[in-house]
C-alpha cells in the first residue's frame, strides 16, 4: 500500500510517501520558523496560510522524487490532531479533497501516535512492546506501548511540557525561536558547576512533569545576575547549561522510574527535544547500566514530519481503518482515546 503522509498540525509543513513494501520512498518539509521567529512564537492564522501557500507544491515535489503520480497513491493519511485547529483544517481539506477525487481512503491520523511510532522507521526498529517518552511541543508524556493503539499513559506535564519551557526559558536568554536548539547551543559553552538548578517533581514518587517552577526560577536566576551586573555572555552560557542539564536530570530520572514500573527493556523518544544530544548520552548511559536500550528517530524526524504521519495512517489503512466523509480537525485530543485497528496489522 503506497499512502501519502500529511502534517500541518503547527508551523511544519510535511509531506512524505510510505509504501508498505520498500518502506518510505520520498519526503519534503517546509519549515515557518523563520516567519514566526519575529514574533517569539507561532501566529496560528499565519501558519495556516503558509500551510495553503505550501502543501500542494510539496504534494508534487514528493511524488516528482518518487516517480508517481497521484493515481499511484493506494490511500492518504493527515495529521487531524491535536494542534492549531485552522492548520489542521488545511491538511484536512486538502486530504479528503484528493481522497474523493482519486476514489481512495483517507484517515486522520493523531499527531503524537505518528511521533510514537517515527523510530520505526528506521533501520534497526524497535519491537512492541516499549515505554515512549514523547517530548514535542506542548506534550510531554510517558506512555507504555503495547501495541499499535494499545497505548497506557503512565504520567504527563501538569503544566509547562519540556518544549515549552526551553522556548520560554531561550525568551529570557535572549535567543530566537525555537528555543531548544539555541540553548543547546549556548550551553555547550556552559560552565555546568557554576549554578544548580532544581530538578521539578523528582523528590517525590510518581511519573508526572511540571517544567514551570524551573521557567520561574530560570527567570529568578537571570534576574539577580542582571541586579548584581554579572549577566555578561559567559553567565547566559552557563544559566543555558543549568537549565538544559536540569530538564535533561528530570527526563533521565522520570524515564528509569517508568522503565522500572513497566518491567519494559526498550524505550522510545521521539518529539523535538529527543534531538538534543546531551538528552541522548544520558538516555544511553542509564539504559546500558539496566541492560535497557533506548531507540530515537534521524534527526530530520524528531520535529513534526509528513514520515511519521505517512507511516502510522499506512498501519491503520492496512487494517482497514478510514474516515467516513466527514473531515477531522480535534485541536484536543488525548492519545489514551486511540483505541487499537479491529485487526492489527503486522507492522510494515
Amino acid at each position: 500500500m503506497r499512502v501519502l503522509g500529511i502534517e500541518t498540525s503547527c508551523d511544519e509543513t510535511g509531506v512524505a510517501l510510505f509504501d508498505s513494501q520498500r518502506g518510505l520512498l520520498a519526503d519534503a518539509l517546509y519549515s515557518q520558523v523563520a516567519m514566526h521567529a519575529d514574533f517569539g512564537g507561532v501566529v496560528p492564522e499565519l501558519a495556516s496560510r503558509d500551510h495553503t501557500r505550501r502543501l500542494l507544491p510539496l504534494i508534487d515535489e514528493v511524488l516528482g522524487e518518487a516517480g508517481l503520480g497521484r493515481h499511484d497513491l493506494d490511500g492518504i493519511a493527515y495529521t487531524a490532531g491535536p494542534g492549531l485547529v485552522g492548520a489542521l483544517m488545511v491538511g484536512a481539506a486538502t486530504a479528503h479533497g484528493m481522497a474523493h477525487a482519486l476514489q481512495i481512503p483517507v484517515l486522520g491520523v493523531h499527531h503524537m501516535e505518528g511521533h510514537l511510532l517515527a523510530p520505526m522507521l528506521e533501520a534497526d526498529a524497535p519491537a512492541f512492546p516499549f515505554v515512549a517518552l514523547l517530548v514535542s511541543g506542548g506534550h510531554t508524556q510517558l506512555v507504555e506501548v503495547l501495541g499499535l493503539g494499545r497505548y497506557r499513559l503512565l504520567g504527563e506535564s501538569l503544566d509547562d511540557a519540556a518544549g515549552e519551557a526551553f522556548d520560554k526559558a531561550a525568551k529570557m536568554l535572549g535567543l530566537d525561536y525555537p528555543g531548544g536548539p539555541q540553548i543547546a547551543r549556548l550551553a555547550e559553552h556552559g560552565d555546568p558547576k557554576r549554578l544548580r538548578f532544581p530538578r521539578p517533581m523528582t523528590d517525590r514518587p510518581g511519573l508526572d512533569f511540571s517544567f514551570s517552577g524551573l521557567k520561574t526560577h530560570t527567570l529568578t536566576a537571570i534576574r539577580q545576575l542582571d541586579a548584581a551586573g554579572e549577566l555578561d555572555d559567559q553567565a547566559r552560557a552557563d544559566v543555558a547549561r543549568a537549565f538544559e542539564e536540569a530538564v535533561v536530570d528530570t527526563l533521565v530520572i522520570k524515564c528509569r522510574r517508568a522503565l522500572d514500573v513497566s518491567g519494559q527493556s526498550r524505550l522510545v523518544v521521539a518529539g523535538g527535544v529527543s534531538a538534543n544530544r546531551r538528552l541522548r548520552e544520558r538516555l544511553d548511559r542509564e539504559c546500558a547500566k539496566r541492560g535497557a536500550r533506548a531507540y530515537y528517530p534521524r534527526g530530520r524526524f524528531c520535529t513534526d514530519n509528513g514520515a511519521m504521519i505517512a507511516y502510522a495512517g499506512a498501519q491503520r489503512l492496512l487494517a482497514g481503518e478510514h474516515d467516513s466523509a466527514t473531515m477531522l480537525a480535534v485541536p484536543r485530543w488525548p492519545l489514551a482515546d486511540l483505541t487499537p485497528p479491529a485487526s492489527t496489522p503486522t507492522p510494515q
